[in-house]
């Protein structure tokens, strides 16, 4: 990344001399525009690789600082068509699996997400008390699905949600973690047979990160179930068993020593019981992992055990069926830090060329051992950290319930769940490395009214407003006499693939020329003409 800062900025240098250049020579205005256009495109080019999300200048008036808060940033014009494209593509393939959509409230009350999150609770930020009510931002989009749920007696339903969250995290804007993000989530709630749709959640997910074409990746799998029985058998006590697993979560970015080291040292764990879940969490593989913890007597005496290796068993016939075996991986370290699971999780991760799914990963220490102090791991040598996560969660639902019924009593009831959460953040910052070279077109118009020497202004008017009647997205320059260079420079700034051209003439003999943009424009070069009233057809037959 620093290397291609540098780069940019070199470049920058380079192309502001040219410009400096053409200027002091008197240049033609058009190769003046084209060069200062491409000078702007550089320095868009740095401030997306750099993190920068605007500018920080003071107004000298008011001595304001005009930036974006730590951890947020705004989106241009071009980069808002990427983004929506993301959404366009993913929101596609829930609703072909038939999701409804549904929104809930950017806060909650402080009590609905207290205890949800385990260590992670404390990036949960608090809103100061108005009204009499206690708020907090949510944090994600689970629990408030889950409160949702309860609140409104639903027994079934599949749902996907796009909205910002939450988190008082230390952001790093390069690989898209901030405070304030998207989340895009798919969730299934309702009594079903084991693991039918568990496994669905995971074909989504494969289908929009091949879709979104992210580059090679693969979904870690495990077993809330299975990492308890390891606890217990390892010899964990009860009241340690959450910040331990929080500790193993961290096995993708941080070696076996140093983890052991917060276990025993920082979490108080005696380390012969850190050895031992050791000896556990270092396996990882596919569906042949499954015969390895059968044949291991201790772990098996454990009911918890037995329930999670049936319920992978159940789950790798169901991966084969819908083809995405060789996109999962077994790996007894994916640990998931939140309270709330309670069966199969799972987590994808972007993972170098040359590395197969069912192989243990590098992590960042293995390829970075050294660091200077306060110098953040470098992900981007192995990864750009999760992209999509999620699980099951039975026990929510009915958690809320608990509480609403209170000391009314009554039958214990729960909704089971399962559902998997897309980091928007992250998947954009990956698209957007790989087209940052492309045309990246910010509109939809696929038409510029252009006239000839003749202002026309009424006539473009008119055309425009035909193209708009049927339905093709139309624009023209808003001057009664354009210049014929401004208004090509327009097209090729929008990347408009057409364009209507009308001169006195052409609209004496009713007649437009229709020029494809996507070829180099130059004043003299015409069009193909066609009558006025057949303007609309060739034209939808064009764009086709």
């Amino acid at each position: 990344m620093a290397d291609n800062t540098e780069q940019l900025r070199k470049q920058i240098e380079d192309q502001g001399n040219v410009v400096r250049q053409l200027k002091a020579s008197k240049a033609d205005k058009t190769q003046v525009d084209e060069g200062v256009a491409l000078l702007l495109g550089l320095k868009d080019k740095l401030r997306i690789a750099s993190g920068d999300s605007g500018t920080s200048k003071k107004d000298s008036k008011n001595g304001l600082t005009l930036k974006t808060p730590k951890g947020t940033k705004d989106y241009t014009a071009k980069e808002m068509s990427v983004r929506s494209e993301i959404f366009r593509t993913i929101v596609g393939v829930f609703e072909r699996h038939g999701a409804v959509t549904i929104d809930t409230p950017v806060f909650e009350l402080k009590e609905i997400l207290t205890g949800k999150y385990g260590e992670d609770s404390k990036l949960i930020y608090d809103l100061k008390d108005q009204g009499g009510e206690e708020c907090s931002l949510r944090y994600d989009l689970t629990v408030p699905f889950a409160r949702h749920v309860a609140m409104n007696g639903i027994q079934s339903i599949k749902r996907y949600q796009i909205a910002k969250v939450y988190r008082r995290d230390q952001p790093a804007m390069t690989k898209g973690r901030m405070r304030e993000f998207y989340q895009c989530d798919y969730d299934i709630a309702g009594s079903y047979d084991p693991m039918i749709p568990d496994a669905e959640c995971v074909r989504v997910a494969v289908e929009i990160l091949s879709k979104l074409d992210v580059g090679p990746f693969v979904i870690k799998l495990n077993h809330r179930k299975i990492l308890d029985a390891i606890f217990e058998v390892s010899g964990v006590p009860e009241d340690k068993v959450r910040t331990i697993s929080s500790a193993v979560d961290k096995l993708d970015k941080l070696p076996w020593a140093e983890v052991r080291k917060e276990m025993t040292e920082e979490k108080g764990l005696d380390g012969v019981v850190a050895d031992r879940i050791g000896t556990y969490v270092k396996l990882s593989g596919g569906e042949e992992l499954l015969e390895r913890l059968q044949a291991l007597p201790e772990l098996m005496a454990s009911t918890k055990a037995q329930q999670g290796v049936a319920d992978m068993a159940l789950f790798f016939t169901y991966a084969r069926i819908y083809n995405i075996l060789d996109r999962v991986s077994f790996d007894m370290s994916l640990a998931r830090g939140l309270d709330y699971y309670t069966g199969i999780i799972y987590e994808a991760v972007l993972v170098e060329e040359s590395q197969q799914p069912n192989n243990p990963q590098p992590t960042v220490a293995q390829t970075s051992s050294k660091k200077s102090k306060g110098e953040e791991l470098d992900e981007s040598q192995v990864r750009v950290g999760s992209i999509a996560a999620g699980g099951r969660y039975d026990e929510l639902v009915g958690m809320f319930l608990a509480s609403r019924r209170g000391a009314k009593g009554g039958k214990k009831t729960d909704v089971p769940c399962v559902g998997i959460s897309f980091g928007v953040e992250r998947i954009y910052s990956i698209v957007m490395n790989r087209m940052k070279e492309r045309e990246i077109k910010a509109n939809r118009t696929a038409v510029y009214v252009i006239s000839v020497k003749d202002g026309l202004l009424e006539e473009r008017m008119r055309i425009a407003t035909e193209l708009w009647d049927n339905g093709i997205a139309a624009e023209f320059a808003y001057k009664v006499k354009p210049r014929l260079q401004s208004q090509y420079n327009a097209c090729d700034a929008d990347v408009v693939p057409w364009a209507v051209l009308i001169g006195k003439d052409e609209v004496e003999q009713g007649v437009v020329l229709i020029k494809n943009m996507a070829e180099k424009v130059t004043g003299q070069e015409r069009g193909v003409t066609v009558k006025r009233s057949e303007m609309v057809a060739e034209l939808k037959k064009r764009l086709d």
